[in-house]
């Protein structure tokens, strides 16, 4: 596909994917007031639509692999960019997020977020962020599902490293659940910033459980070996070279 052709429909992708967003919420709106279960759903079915729109306009395909976890755990996932977050969240029964606090005060975003029992962190002070991580995670104890954090903290570039947060340690042995590591490929295809999305086959890829039960370092240590060299591959695969 010649360039100007697909950097004109990613920005027609674009622009219908976030004009769809307040559709879709308002039009559960209703539900979800009535049972909080709905927002899921709801998240649910704009992640179909993206993952759909993304294929039939801009040509990319969104594919998971491994087996997605269903039951109590900590997910830990290499997040690259937005679309990441998308193909997680619809792979997972009832996922709830690790978020940024600003995310709180975003139109729509926000209130869903709170209703699916997200867990609004500020990020730029560690030592109240575990705190913050922790009483959160207790808060929502009645709510079970799948815990998703992104063990460095923000998106990474492909070819990019960011050291990894010793806040996904201290969950996981707070917890004394498994934790499930996530490899993607995404920001090869729709990078951090800019409008253009790639063709191609975005992948998210759902690694075997590190079981609990081991000291904060050594699972820091586990959780990395497993995320960096499968997403390194996945990577590959999909023709980047770092």
């Amino acid at each position: 596909m010649p360039y100007p052709i697909q950097l004109l429909l990613s920005l027609l992708f674009v622009i219908q994917m976030y004009l769809a967003l307040p559709v879709v919420a308002l039009w559960w709106m209703p539900l979800v007031l009535i049972d909080r279960d709905n927002a899921h759903r709801a998240a649910h079915a704009y992640c179909r639509w993206v993952r759909l729109t993304a294929r039939l306009l801009v040509g990319l395909r969104s594919e998971v692999r491994g087996t997605p976890p269903s039951g109590e755990c900590v997910v830990a996932a290499k997040h690259q960019s937005f679309f990441d977050i998308l193909i997680v969240f619809s792979a997972l029964p009832r996922s709830k997020f690790i978020m940024k606090k600003e995310l709180v005060w975003a139109p729509i975003v926000g209130w869903y977020s709170l209703k699916m029992g997200c867990i609004p962190v500020d990020r730029g002070k560690r030592g109240q962020a575990i705190a913050q991580m922790k009483a959160g995670v207790l808060a929502g104890a009645d709510r079970p599902g799948q815990l998703v954090i992104y063990p460095q903290g923000t998106r990474v570039a492909p070819g990019k490293y960011l050291p990894y947060k010793v806040g996904t340690g201290v969950l996981y042995a707070e917890l004394g659940q498994p934790c499930v590591p996530v490899a993607v490929n995404v920001g090869v295809f729709w990078p951090k910033r800019g409008i253009l999305r790639r063709r191609g086959t975005a992948v998210v890829e759902f690694l075997p459980e590190i079981a609990p039960g081991l000291t904060v370092p050594d699972f820091m240590a586990k959780l990395e070996a497993a995320i960096e060299p499968a997403s390194d591959r996945l990577m590959a695969e999909a023709g980047f070279k770092a």
